[in-house]
């Protein structure tokens, strides 16, 4: 149970650590609000590409009809990962985070693992920017993250279910990063107040209810100003967005090619030029705007 909580805790992460970075489409996106699009192959195929918030927030679980009827139309269901990881890549290669954390900054992460229902003798285990990640979010209300309960509604309606990424690829993303790298952003985390991290979040809530990237850009210097080094946040970058969305544009529009699909994707993922809304257009995809 507690790995499911994990991955749906650390898949949202992965989302909200990669929204900040909207910024590379500002101006590619500035007339293009919509986060729900219909994607029409050169052959006439219609899939379908909406922009999620990996988070159980019920401002965002409630589908519209037009969702919903989406996903009826389609024959596969595609989302960043669909498979639990095993307990492996969750966790530190040796030792425990006991070796490296003083006693204040360990009664810390025992009280966020608390407050995310992670047992702490796994935490004390697990990759210092997984937590990071997972620490950096609101607490939990459900463990039903919005991307995930699309699955189970595409699983009701008896349809293929495909990651767009292997367990390995999603959640072994920043593991070029140094331990004393991932420590500094765990540090980092740790020392930002729950009502910061719940500010921050309804920032980017408000922004992603209005569907709009420019405003999401506009909070993107607020919120990473002094956190992580200017030299490790760029690698960040390049990590979470950049190399992820060739890997991700490339399987979904092998897909959207060969039947309809409906593609969930965090919303970070779509803009910018090498976000997945130019990939299609480049591959000769007809992308119209819907309301989500």
């Amino acid at each position: 149970m507690w790995m499911n909580k994990a991955m749906k805790c650390l898949t949202r992460g992965l989302w909200l650590s990669a929204t900040v970075f909207l910024w590379l489409g500002q101006q590619a996106c500035a007339a293009e609000k919509s986060l729900f699009w219909q994607l029409e192959s050169p052959a006439g195929q219609v899939s379908y590409l909406f922009g999620t918030m990996h988070t159980d927030d019920n401002r965002v679980t409630d589908f519209s009809p037009a969702v919903l009827q989406a996903l009826k139309q389609v024959d596969a269901f595609m989302l960043e990962v669909a498979d639990a990881p095993p307990a492996s890549l969750l966790q530190l290669p040796q030792g425990s985070l006991k070796q490296y954390l003083s006693e204040a900054e360990l009664d810390k992460v025992a009280s966020l693992a608390e407050m995310h229902v992670i047992p702490m003798e796994r935490v004390l285990n697990m990759k210092p920017w997984l937590l990071a990640v997972m620490f950096d979010l609101p607490k939990p209300q459900t463990p039903f993250a919005q991307d995930f309960l699309l699955k189970a509604k595409a699983e009701e309606l008896d349809k293929q279910v495909l990651g767009l990424e292997s367990a390995q690829e999603h959640f072994g993303v920043m593991d070029g990063m140094t331990l004393d790298e991932q420590l500094l952003m765990l540090r980092a985390v740790l020392k930002r107040s729950q009502k910061q991290k719940e500010s921050d979040f309804e920032r980017l809530m408000k922004a992603y209810l209005a569907g709009d990237a420019d405003q999401v850009a506009n909070m993107d210097d607020a919120m990473t100003r002094g956190i992580l080094p200017a030299a490790l946040w760029q690698r960040m970058r390049v990590k979470l967005l950049d190399e992820r969305n060739v890997v991700m544009a490339a399987r979904s529009i092998d897909q959207a090619r060969q039947r309809p699909v409906f593609i969930a994707v965090g919303a970070a993922h779509l803009a910018g030029q090498n976000g997945l809304l130019q990939a299609f257009k480049q591959a000769g995809f007809k992308l119209t705007s819907l309301k989500k």
